[in-house]
């Protein structure tokens, strides 16, 4: 397998859990190198369900290396909670790697994230709420704490201080409710960083022995393309890098290493929150893809918007990720309908748009132009066999193929984790 990357096609939610799941049977490392946990992936193994949120999907297979890397801002308290509930259901935890580098994300981010959406009212991004973006920009701002210093008193005291004044200062002064006791966060972040403490090092060190010795490294994606902070549909995007550029400066690991990268996209397109979506169905055919597909999001459980498959979105992603192999997932979900449609471009004031326009976040009147295909009856849960799919089936992958020039090499036909088409080989 060499070393790979799985990013998120879309709008995240594109199914990335199972196929990093999927593919980490052929890998020895698992790197989570983005996001934090605003992000959730859900894999089902023999009926049991696990969400995960911080912690690589690569953790249920107990002899693989995962990896938290520098990219990731990470919420000590719900990475503990997060490896207690997995231990607690026999999933081993002890080949879990956490970059020292990678940012801590506190109570106070979590409350500035939600003051600060309330207060936009209609124009909010619509964020998870869980303090995501108050430690990207804290970190851009270079007054963020990182994993190893809530495993050092002295160096924790020297680097919460300032950051804290500051949070209280925005809390008290500018947004009238009360701030946080430094002393009681210290002595929290200090318990966490006593759990956490023998998982924190230099993972980009360990990555590169690893890389040294043959091994095969899988990096697994959080949220997806549509929501980078420069390629996304700004300005209702994330706040780091999801896609394969993430992995270099998210992981410590050189683009030269690097042998293929993955993308993974619905047989359709969801989104959370606000911004966006061209292809969006809002009636009963909406609601109809939402419920079959159980569209709801695994960190907030969130309805998600639903609408067809976007080509121009997923031809950049291609372009922006580097895309050489696709993996198309629920397809499965289709069955039923009568007429499934694929957007193959966008139309505004007479002129036609194959790719994802940079104003999408600020300009309403892009026209999706669809191309019909007939629908199947055929439940094809569970196919593992691209011949026994229905004709109408094939052709959107083949359309898919065709239209973006990468090879789709899996595709997904269930939750569970065998309910899938490989064409790698």
């Amino acid at each position: 397998m060499a070393n790979t990357v799985i990013v998120g096609a879309q709008w995240g939610d594109e199914g990335k859990g199972k196929i990093t799941d999927w593919m980490a049977r052929s890998a020895d490392v698992i790197v989570r190198y983005a996001g934090g946990n605003n992000a959730g992936h859900t894999v089902v193994v023999e009926d049991e369900k696990y969400e995960l949120h911080l912690i690589p999907s690569g953790i249920l297979h107990e002899e693989k290396e995962c990896i938290i890397g520098s990219g990731v801002v990470v919420n000590p308290g719900v990475l503990v909670e997060e490896l207690e509930k997995l231990r607690e259901r026999g999933v081993s935890t002890d080949n879990l790697h956490i970059s020292s580098r990678a940012h801590v994300v506190l109570p106070s981010h979590q409350k500035l994230d939600n003051i600060e959406e309330k207060r936009k009212g209609e124009e909010k991004i619509g964020t998870t709420g869980r303090g995501i973006g108050p430690a990207y920009a804290d970190k851009a701002a270079r007054r963020g704490l990182r994993m190893m210093d809530i495993t050092d008193d002295r160096r924790l005291e020297k680097r919460l201080k300032p950051l804290v004044d500051y949070h209280n200062k925005l809390l008290e002064e500018i947004y009238g409710v009360e701030g946080f006791s430094r002393r009681k966060l210290k002595e929290e972040l200090l318990q966490l960083g006593d759990e956490l403490g023998p998982m924190i090092g230099e993972t980009s060190v360990l990555l590169e022995k690893r890389r040294r010795q043959g091994r095969d490294i899988l990096f697994e994606g959080a949220q997806g393309t549509l929501l980078d902070i420069d390629f996304g549909t700004y300005p209702y995007v994330t706040s780091s890098h999801p896609g394969s550029g993430g992995v270099c400066s998210g992981a410590g690991f050189g683009p030269t290493h690097l042998d293929e990268i993955m993308g993974v996209s619905k047989a359709y397109i969801t989104r959370v929150g606000e911004g966006p979506m061209p292809t969006e169905l809002r009636g009963d055919t909406g609601e109809r893809l939402r419920e079959k597909g159980q569209e709801f999001g695994v960190t907030t459980g969130r309805p998600r918007r639903c609408g067809w498959l976007d080509l121009p979105a997923l031809r950049h992603a291609v372009t922006v990720n580097g895309l050489t192999a696709l993996t198309i997932s629920k397809i499965d979900v289709l069955s039923g309908f009568e007429e499934i449609m694929i957007c193959r471009e966008y139309s505004r004031q007479g002129r036609s748009y194959e790719y994802l326009p940079a104003d999408l976040g600020l300009e309403a009147d892009y026209s999706p132009q669809y191309i019909t295909l007939s629908g199947w009856e055929r439940d094809i849960t569970g196919c593992q066999d691209f011949a026994e799919l229905p004709p109408s089936a094939r052709e959107l992958i083949e359309i898919v193929e065709e239209e973006t020039g990468v090879p789709v090499k899996l595709v997904s036909t269930g939750p569970d984790r065998e309910d899938i088409i490989d064409r790698r080989s």
